[in-house]
C-alpha cells in the first residue's frame, strides 16, 4: 500500500479490504485492491469493473469460504489532508450499509503517507441503522 501511495503522490487512491474473521467482531485484513487510476486530488470513487475482478479472484483463492474470508470494507488515501473521513466519505459508507446491497456492516480505512517512512491511518465501523464508530487498528510486523 505504501508503494502505491508514493506513486500516487497528490492523487487519492483506494480499493476494497478483504479480511479473515478471527472471531466474531475481530478481523484480520488479508488482502486489498489498489485502484491507482480513478482518483483525483481530493476525490476517489473506485472503478467497479476492476474491483469486481479482484473480488472474484480473491474468492477463488479462498475457496469461496465466505464465513471465514470476505469483504470487510473500503480504503482510500487523503494525501496531505487530515485522515479523518470527510462528510462525503461518511455518506458513502452509510449508503453502502443502509442501501440495497445487503451489506450489514463495513469498515472505512483512511490512510496517508507523506514520506517513505510515514504511514498514518484511521478507521470507522459502519453498521446498518447505527452511527459510525471508531475502530481500533492493530498493526503486525
Amino acid at each position: 500500500m505504501m508503494s502505491a501511495l508514493a506513486r500516487a503522490e497528490q492523487r487519492e487512491i483506494g480499493g476494497v479490504l478483504m479480511a479473515r474473521q478471527i472471531e466474531p467482531g475481530i478481523f484480520k485484513v488479508v488482502d486489498f485492491s489498489i485502484d491507482e487510476v480513478s482518483g483525483e486530488r481530493a476525490h476517489f470513487v473506485r472503478d467497479h469493473t476492476y474491483h469486481n475482478a479482484f473480488l472474484q479472484a480473491f474468492f477463488e483463492r479462498t475457496g469461496r469460504d465466505y464465513e471465514t474470508y470476505n469483504y470487510v470494507g473500503e480504503w482510500h488515501s487523503h494525501p496531505r489532508l487530515p485522515i479523518l473521513p470527510s462528510i462525503t466519505d461518511l455518506e458513502s459508507m452509510e449508503e453502502l450499509v443502509n442501501g440495497e446491497r445487503d451489506i450489514s456492516f463495513a469498515v472505512l480505512l483512511v490512510v496517508r503517507s507523506d514520506s517513505p517512512m510515514e504511514f498514518v491511518a484511521t478507521s470507522t465501523f459502519h453498521q446498518r441503522g447505527c452511527a459510525p464508530e471508531p475502530v481500533k487498528i492493530r498493526a503486525e510486523d
